[in-house]
């Protein structure tokens, strides 16, 4: 069993019986007192069939890091599925929502981010995911670690995502920087993120604590508000997206607005892995306040996959379409006005343009991501010289150049 807390409080109780995850609320919850967008507590218990709920399966993490888990779980009981890893996290998780178990939480000893810019090395890597393994309630395939960080300035701690590439998809950290360069410069929020020294770790600060309030924001990815697992991140429209994000938010203009221009350019940059996973909502702790959250994850993935298409379908089809349409699915679907539309597209292009500019300088300094950030350059130019055109595959003279 799993105490759910909100501010300390125990507001319900998480349960596993047989294949069936069970969330059962306390008598005498407040609706502020609700776990999540898609589990008010005025209904008092949610059953969800052999995967957990949505919502508590968004902290489970994938690839590398799960098969960590797995091995240690099967050491230590013999025993490894979902809700053993969630019981394994839960109680070292910081958010709005935390959680109590019969394990103790444990007491992470802080790293310095001069020693993680600095010492970028495969094996702080390696020593990261083990130091902060039971603290590791993140999601993607790529290579990554929580790492909890010393603030000089609070003289308290940060909560740090360290990404870092392995040999299937070099530069990766290179790559997601200066995408996420093009994404701040087309005015669409991003997260703090930092470039290593040697360019081996992306550091991406925890953008759900909220230094105004100094209390969590909510967070939920997309996904988790369509009621889905992970297994369905790949199946879905960008259309159900775009109606998922309206349908919930409070700031409707100003959200759509953003999603809209993150659309744009995940599909200026040719990033085919915009995912359910991908989008997220951020709200305040009384729900007042629901709004699209800093963009994350937004990656040119052609030069590694040099036939990719986007991850999920427009207007029924997963091609790289042209400006044209993607203004069409702004108005129909984010409810801008066409000349709103070309605004934000046109800030979007700009904002490519100048990462393009950006990328070939820092090229001329930083030879060893040549090959790659050629790949890139390539597709980037083609894309903003083609931009009215639709793509079912881009050429594969530019996305092999380099």
């Amino acid at each position: 069993m799993i105490e759910v807390l909100h501010h300390e409080k125990e507001i319900a109780q998480l349960l596993q019986d047989e294949n069936r995850h069970i969330l059962q609320y306390r008598p005498g919850c407040d609706i502020a007192d609700s776990i999540s967008l898609t589990m008010p507590s005025n209904h008092p218990v949610y059953i969800h069939e052999r995967y957990l709920h949505p919502y508590f399966e968004m902290f489970l993490p994938e690839g590398y890091l799960y098969e960590l888990f797995k091995q240690l779980l099967a050491k230590r009981h013999g025993k490894v599925d979902d809700f053993a890893i969630f019981s394994l996290l839960a109680q070292n998780i910081a958010a709005r929502i935390t959680y109590r178990t019969k394990a103790q939480a444990k007491a992470f000893e802080p790293i310095s981010l001069q020693e993680l810019i600095e010492n970028d090395t495969p094996d702080l890597f390696h020593s990261l995911v083990h130091r902060f393994l039971e603290k590791n309630a993140i999601s993607g395939i790529q290579p990554k670690s929580i790492a909890v960080v010393a603030d000089k300035g609070t003289l308290g701690t940060k909560e740090y995502i360290v990404k870092t590439w392995g040999d299937e998809y070099p530069h990766l950290a290179e790559n997601e920087y200066f995408c996420m360069q093009a994404v701040r410069y087309a005015g669409v929020a991003t997260p703090q993120i930092i470039l290593s020294a040697n360019k081996r770790f992306l550091l991406v600060e925890n953008f759900t604590y909220d230094k105004e309030s100094e209390e969590f924001l909510g967070f939920e990815e997309v996904l988790v508000l369509m009621g889905k697992n992970r297994i369905d991140k790949y199946r879905g429209s960008y259309e159900q997206v775009a109606k998922t994000i309206e349908s919930f938010v409070t700031e409707r203009e100003e959200s759509l607005e953003s999603f809209f221009k993150l659309m744009v350019l995940n599909y200026l940059l040719k990033n085919g892995d915009a995912h359910l996973k991908n989008f997220g909502l951020l709200y305040s702790d009384d729900f007042r306040r629901i709004f699209f959250a800093p963009a994350y994850d937004v990656i040119c993935t052609l030069p590694y996959i040099f036939v990719d298409r986007p991850a999920l379908t427009l207007f029924g089809k997963k091609v790289w379409y042209g400006r044209d349409a993607l203004l069409e699915y702004g108005q129909k679907y984010c409810h801008l006005s066409r000349a709103q539309a070309m605004r934000c597209y046109e800030a979007c292009y700009e904002g490519v343009e100048r990462a393009c500019r950006e990328l070939e300088a820092y090229l001329e300094e930083n030879p060893a991501f040549l090959q790659i950030g050629l790949r890139i350059l390539h597709i980037w130019r083609f894309s903003l010289e083609h931009h009215t055109e639709t793509f079912k595959e881009l050429p594969r003279e530019i996305v092999r150049a380099g």
